[in-house]
């Protein structure tokens, strides 16, 4: 079990009509540490989805009474942000298509390994994480940063920064003091799915302190943390 999870406590609705998966689905999450809730189909997973407020559901599309796609439209129509992971056996383009506009937050292909399953997982609730920490301005001595309009000064002069490393500047100032591993600037900046070699980050960390630092040779603000990443100091909201 892994510490991270084990210690993090969330819960996870499965829905799913089929027993084996459905059991095969709760032992896999249980043994991560996440809490785990299950419904057998569509009605009484909106239910549950509805009463018990999860953390993340889990939902199979082909199910009796009410399909994964309208019971995740019905969960959008009535405002619920809950992550939604759509799992299924259909592996056309148009269905998941049809599974995102549904308001699906991510797509998964049965068969599929625990591992991929419990790395869309982390995915799904570390994005909702920084979402409820997420931070609207950002200042570093004399550079201001607004993370709502996407704009950047130091003093009155206005700096370029790119959509990347807005996210990137972002994703530090969400987590002010610890260090952020190069797999969650992935996650947020370029996406789960996207596979850019992990310098890709090193060479991007380069150019914002050279847009941010006083001295991006000898940085104040954007520290490395060796083997893991890197982390956002002396920040002020």
């Amino acid at each position: 079990m892994s510490n991270s999870a084990a210690a993090s406590k969330e819960r996870v609705l499965v829905i799913e009509d089929e027993l084996h998966m459905r059991a095969g689905l709760e032992t896999c999450l249980a043994a991560e540490g996440y809490r785990v809730m299950v419904a057998a189909d569509g009605e009484q997973g909106l239910r549950r989805a509805l009463e018990d407020q999860p953390d993340l559901v889990l939902l199979d599309v082909m199910m009796p009474r009410l399909d994964g796609f309208a019971l995740c439209a019905e969960l959008r129509r009535l405002a619920n942000p809950v992550p939604v992971l759509m799992l299924t056996a259909k592996s056309q383009v148009g269905d998941r298509v049809r599974g995102l506009d549904a308001g699906a937050d991510d797509y998964l292909v049965k068969p599929f390994s625990s591992e991929e399953l419990l790395a869309r997982v982390r995915a799904l609730l570390r994005r909702v994480q920084r979402q409820g920490r997420a931070r609207e301005a950002l200042v570093l001595g004399d550079v201001r940063v607004d993370f709502v309009a996407c704009q950047a000064w130091r003093k009155q002069e206005a700096l370029a920064l790119t959509a990347k490393e807005f996210a990137m500047l972002r994703l530090l100032a969400e987590f002010p003091g610890e260090a952020v591993s190069r797999a969650r600037f992935l996650d947020a900046a370029w996406g789960y799915g996207s596979y850019p070699v992990t310098r890709t980050i090193d060479t991007h960390v380069a150019m914002l302190r050279a847009k941010i630092e006083p001295d991006p040779e000898r940085p104040r603000y954007i520290l490395t943390v060796h083997g893991v990443g890197y982390r956002l100091v002396a920040a002020k909201p």
